[in-house]
């Protein structure tokens, strides 16, 4: 008799045990908690060498923050030495940066299957800048003046000169390279730069400069992107949603803490100065803010944008052709990671 009452306390045990069990699993299930991921392996390339540009600090801090781990990816970060576009086309890697004119030019000119699936630059990378002692103050001013340009000429300054009415006739143009102390050597007098980088490296020479910057006037630009190819939107964008919720989510954690983010940049970018990385990450920040990322989110983007810089590239024949931008972009990843403008999160 003892012996059954024994019995039946321990299956009487079992069962609160086993129903202890089910009220916990469906207490989870009630807070959204589900499954562990699936670790995914990703490999994104930064488009240039380890630095503060703003698409290789979110994910420099997505990985070090953790919010990739949390999103189930085990993360490669590499630097490009030129060859990202290529290396994305082949499959050797997943996402990288590009410049929206060039994502537009690379449609139009080649039809590469590369979407933009984020935008980090609400303006352009672009401006153009005089040396605060020439007394250029406007570019109305550039006329009877030499305009130094890097490569070709930039249609955002054709577009400034339009919107400004300046006659292009009175400023002599020259291609001048990468070096931006041409300016400061007197050779020319408005200079076509990287405004996240050589307006501080100028200053860091002892010059004040003044700087021009195209969206200022009017002038329709973008700036960064993260790109990847269509055949992996199409077979793998559970990934791809979990990168840009990691990101944006390392992105947030960028506007909100400048000196620890520049602590995990200097983890990537040893040999950079830090002063010169704040610069640069804090133009970049700027940059990336407009009322629509203030409404939906950073890295937002729209048809209206992406139609609007087409039709001025197009305007300066800065593109050989026009092309569907709604087949150079999708909005999909971004409108899934933000619920208003702040992430969704995990």
């Amino acid at each position: 008799m003892q012996h059954s009452k024994m019995r039946l306390k321990l299956q009487m045990v079992k069962i609160g045990l086993i129903f202890a069990a089910l009220a916990v699993a469906l207490f989870l299930v009630a807070c959204g908690k589900s499954e562990p991921l699936t670790v995914k392996k990703v490999t994104f390339m930064a488009g240039y060498k380890p630095q503060a540009n703003l698409p290789f600090v979110a994910a420099y801090v997505a990985k070090e923050k953790g919010y990739f781990q949390e999103q189930g990816l085990d993360v490669d970060i590499q630097h490009s030495t030129g060859q990202h576009l290529q290396l994305l086309l082949s499959g050797s890697v997943d996402i990288t940066t590009a410049d929206a004119n060039s994502v537009l030019n690379r449609r139009a000119d080649q039809n590469l299957p590369i979407v933009a699936i984020a935008l980090f630059g609400e303006k352009g990378q672009q401006a153009f800048m005089s040396l605060a002692k020439s007394g250029i103050k406007s570019p109305k001013d550039w006329e009877g003046k030499t305009f130094g340009y890097k490569t070709t000429v930039p249609p955002d300054y054709l577009a400034l000169l339009k919107a400004n009415g300046v006659d292009r006739s009175k400023v002599k143009e020259v291609p001048v390279g990468f070096d931006p102390r041409i300016l400061t050597e007197g050779k020319v007098d408005i200079l076509a730069v990287f405004k996240s980088n050589e307006p501080d490296v100028v200053r860091k020479l002892g010059f004040e400069v003044n700087v021009f910057d195209p969206a200022d006037y009017g002038v329709p630009t973008l700036g960064l992107t993260y790109i990847t190819r269509q055949e992996l939107i199409d077979k793998d964008p559970d990934m791809l949603q979990r990168f840009t919720k990691a990101t944006m989510k390392g992105l947030e954690f960028v506007i909100s803490n400048t000196e620890a983010t520049l602590d995990i940049v200097m983890k990537y970018a040893d040999k950079e100065d830090r002063e010169h990385m704040k610069f640069m990450l804090t133009t970049e920040e700027a940059d990336a803010k407009s009322t629509l990322t203030e409404k939906n989110g950073l890295g937002w983007m729209t048809s209206e944008q992406w139609q609007t810089f087409e039709n001025s590239l197009l305007q300066y024949q800065a593109l050989p052709k026009s092309v569907d931008v709604n087949t150079v972009f999708t909005n999909k990843f971004i409108q899934e990671t933000y619920k208003g403008a702040k992430v969704r999160w995990p």
